[in-house]
């Protein structure tokens, strides 16, 4: 996966969201027709593509097409979601709570396996498919779990040191809702904690410069 740019993987991962929201398992779908549904050109699709390697299935490099039912699995693996992963909400508040019930169906392979909160009358209150637990059991519960991803839905003064604790604890990504700049150095002998920063202001403004 290293080999591959990173602006090819989220061009590969925006291909891939595509052919499962239009059900095309079973058919061949070509370059052309990606092209109409991404926007980018068939030429930098195909690119990408190449970038998962030739197969003597059809996968990659057919003048007729992909055949979608072998492509899926091969972005899949080539991105490293060919596997169960479990993720937990961190800060039960109104925007924690929601993604509390996010349908499952719908997270691919991403499975919800706790919610935490500092507030333990909050943590007992509130209903959820996944157990809820108090915020100072993260360090003892993510390893045992196998938690690797965290959404962090907490106030902005707690957002660094909760996201310390996260990384001390073992989580390898962050999903950050909150309006603020995390710095996570690599904790000793571990690897650097990925972060995505989710900043509704910093959408409302892309979109904004994308209508002037």
């Amino acid at each position: 996966m290293d080999q591959i740019p990173g602006p090819a993987k989220e061009r590969l991962l925006y291909i891939l969201r595509l052919l499962e929201a239009s059900g095309a398992e079973d058919r061949v779908v070509t370059s052309s027709e990606l092209e109409e549904l991404s926007g980018w050109s068939s030429h930098t699709i195909r690119k990408d593509i190449s970038f998962l390697g030739a197969e003597d299935d059809g996968t990659v490099g057919s003048s007729a097409g992909y055949a979608s039912r072998r492509l899926i699995p091969r972005i899949k693996e080539a991105l490293g979601l060919n596997r169960r992963r479990t993720f937990c909400v961190v800060g039960l508040g109104r925007l924690g709570s929601a993604y509390l019930n996010l349908d499952r169906s719908s997270l691919g392979e991403f499975e919800l396996a706790a919610g935490f909160d500092i507030n333990v009358n909050r943590v007992e209150i509130l209903r959820s498919p996944a157990p809820l637990y108090p915020a100072y059991k993260m360090g003892e519960l993510i390893g045992r779990l196998g938690i690797e991803i965290a959404l962090l839905c907490v106030p902005p003064g707690a957002a660094q040191e909760t996201a310390e604790k996260l990384a001390a604890a073992g989580i390898r990504g962050i999903i950050n809702f909150v309006p603020r700049a995390l710095v996570l150095p690599p904790e000793p002998g571990g690897e650097p904690v990925a972060v995505r920063n989710v900043f509704v202001t910093d959408e409302l403004r892309a979109l904004a410069v994308c209508m002037a």
